[in-house]
């Protein structure tokens, strides 16, 4: 297994290696630290006789079985290798803003999943900030009013871009406030913590600082799929894309799994679930390809 080295910006073990405290995966009743449950994955993983390669595949051939991959730092064709199956789970990254003061305060006040870190004891009864203005806003900010005592939604237009439904649950929520034509400038805090956002409306252009302890970004996140972009099946955003209910892409022997082929729910768990498919699926079609190629041997020594 190659987990990258810095690929795609994050460490190895993906976003979750950037989050601080991970509250709804199974098994951890008291919450735990995004890298500390990486690493416990991880030494799971070795212990069942996992390779574990800290480089990045930097190129990939999936025009033909074997498939043919270089790894970063040796991309000459003599230092081609191969493998006859591919698990694909390079994962996604949220879109930034990348405010002044983002920064300091990134999973110290601000992040980019509502779900994943909305229970999160410094968010609990404190006025939260969420940015956008489609159905994902609109869900996060709705899902956030179980832990805030109040959400503002900063939305750039007049208007959301959200399905009917989802702008009017998101509108006649008690706990909500839509500020129409407004964006964020700077996040601010006390060094440790968010505690304020610098906002501006952009008809006005009035500055003022809304106090908040958290901000949630749902404007969009984008999949790591340069690696394998015209090989494999993506859709119009750039995931891509999987037979419903199966980790099978539109290449044979190669699996997709976790946030790369999952723009909806985009969790930890949802990924693993989505991974132990991919691995399961890779298995069986090996074991399949197998046992179609001994009564082909056999044949063959018989004929001789």
């Amino acid at each position: 297994m190659f987990e990258g080295f810095m690929a795609n910006g994050f460490a190895a073990g993906g976003q979750l290696t950037t989050t601080t405290d991970v509250e709804n995966f199974p098994g951890f009743p008291d919450g735990v630290r995004g890298p500390e449950m990486m690493d416990k994955f991880r030494a799971q993983s070795i212990r069942f006789g996992t390779n574990i390669i800290t480089e990045t595949v930097s190129k990939i051939d999936l025009s033909e079985r074997p498939f043919k991959y270089w790894r970063e730092g040796h991309e000459k064709p003599e230092d081609v290798e191969t493998a006859d199956t591919v698990i694909i789970a390079t994962g996604a990254s949220a879109k930034r803003m990348h405010l002044p003061g983002e920064d300091i305060y990134w999973q110290s006040g601000i992040s980019a999943c509502a779900v994943c870190d909305g229970a999160v004891p410094i968010f609990r009864k404190k006025p939260l900030v969420v940015i956008g203005g489609g159905d994902s806003a609109a869900e996060e900010a709705i899902y956030l009013t179980k832990y805030a005592s109040h959400v503002y939604v900063l939305v750039r237009r007049d208007e959301l871009r959200a399905s009917k439904i989802m702008a009017k649950r998101l509108l006649q929520h008690p706990k909500i406030t839509v500020m129409w034509n407004t964006v964020a400038t700077e996040a601010k805090g006390d060094g440790d913590l968010l505690t304020a956002i610098r906002i501006k409306n952009v008809k006005t252009h009035d500055v003022s600082d809304l106090p908040a302890n958290g901000l949630f970004y749902a404007i969009g996140h984008v999949p790591a799929t340069q690696l394998v972009k015209g090989q494999v099946e993506t859709d119009s955003d750039g995931y891509i894309v999987t037979v419903p209910g199966t980790a099978t892409t539109s290449v044979k022997g190669v699996f997709a799994a976790g946030d790369v082929q999952d723009k909806r729910y985009r969790q930890a768990i949802t990924s693993a679930g989505s991974g132990c498919m991919a691995a399961l699926e890779a298995e069986r079609l090996l074991a399949e390809e197998e046992e179609e190629e001994e009564p082909a041997a056999t044949a063959t020594a018989a004929s001789a």
